[in-house]
């Protein structure tokens, strides 16, 4: 039987190995992972659900020891193959990874892989560039998720604002009624001091006119008047004031609400999608551009230049297909 038949039989094996778990020793297990490491791809996934049946099977406290000794995996390594077994869900696409890339890519969702690996053609992608893809991605993902959330905080912000400017009006012409009242009294009551100053005094006099009774009269209803028209005034210079400060208020909560509007112009000037997308997509380019040189460089050391020659034209064509796109 060759492995691939062997490989077949043990895959077959695998899918059934809850029912006939108690058919199957710790020593099958082994020698089914030890040859599974020998092959690639699909082969992960088949260590991963042997590590996950041997966990199972072993005693407590025997599954280190016979991780390192055994099969010889760091329980960290154990935990990205089982991971694999548990979340992968098209084995064809792990296939050409290779072990190091496909637990690299356990970083990323379940959900978010296969396309990721088609977008970003991550078979021919180095373990090194696969890395540096899934910290950009993160990153801009980060950047994103940021974005948001300053975004509505920014809203928030704006939309406290406006509710305080709608108080402030409020209280603007509250103010201004207030102020207007107190002129209207100050005014009612000068006219009335003056009139008052200007007649005189009606005292009941039945014999005797008592001149100084006259005259005392008259200094209180004079003085009794001045003292509400001070108030009256008092009342009006502090109602000027409370406008004054309500007018301030409105006119710093209106400057404030117009520079964030500037600010949020700024951000989303600097800031954009397609801006964030258009420097992902540039740092990748440049990434896959220095793996092109690498590759034309090893083929300009062979003896045979025809792939050197070809790699080269193809490189001029994509960098006059670039040019012309940006003109």
């Amino acid at each position: 039987m060759s492995k691939a038949d062997t490989l077949a039989a043990m895959m077959q094996e695998s899918m059934v190995h809850s029912v006939q778990s108690t058919q199957r020793t710790i020593e099958t297990i082994t020698s089914e992972i030890l040859e599974l490491k020998k092959q690639a791809g699909k082969a992960l996934l088949g260590i991963g659900q042997r590590l996950i049946e041997a966990k199972e099977t072993l005693p407590h406290g025997e599954w280190l020891p016979w991780l390192t000794e055994r099969v010889e995996f760091s329980e960290r390594t154990a935990q990205y193959y089982m991971q694999l077994a548990r979340e992968w869900t098209n084995p064809q696409s792990i296939a050409d990874l290779g072990a190091t890339k496909a637990f690299k890519l356990l970083a990323l969702p379940a959900e978010e892989r296969e396309a990721f690996i088609q977008e970003r053609n991550v078979v021919d992608m180095s373990a090194r560039e696969l890395a540096q893809a899934i910290k950009e991605r993160d990153e801009a993902r980060a950047e994103a998720e940021q974005a948001a959330v300053d975004q509505r905080v920014a809203e928030q912000a704006r939309a406290k604002m406006e509710e305080d400017m709608g108080l402030l009006n409020a209280r603007l012409a509250s103010a201004k009624d207030a102020k207007e009242l107190a002129e209207q009294e100050a005014h009612r009551l000068e006219a009335e001091l003056a009139e008052l100053k200007a007649r005189p005094v009606e005292v009941a006099v039945e014999t005797v006119v008592d001149q100084a009774a006259i005259d005392k009269a008259r200094a209180e209803a004079v003085a009794e008047m001045q003292a509400k028209l001070d108030k009256a005034k008092e009342d009006k210079k502090k109602a000027e004031a409370k406008r004054k400060e309500v007018q301030n208020q409105l006119e710093a909560a209106q400057r404030k609400l117009e520079e964030q509007a500037k600010a949020e112009k700024r951000e989303n000037l600097d800031g954009n999608k397609e801006w964030a997308q258009f420097e992902l997509l540039f740092n990748q380019a440049k990434s896959h551009a220095n793996r092109m040189l690498e590759l034309l460089s090893y083929a300009r050391g062979r003896e045979d230049q025809a792939t050197a020659q070809i790699m080269e034209k193809a490189m001029m064509a994509l960098s006059q297909e670039i040019r012309r796109c940006a003109e």
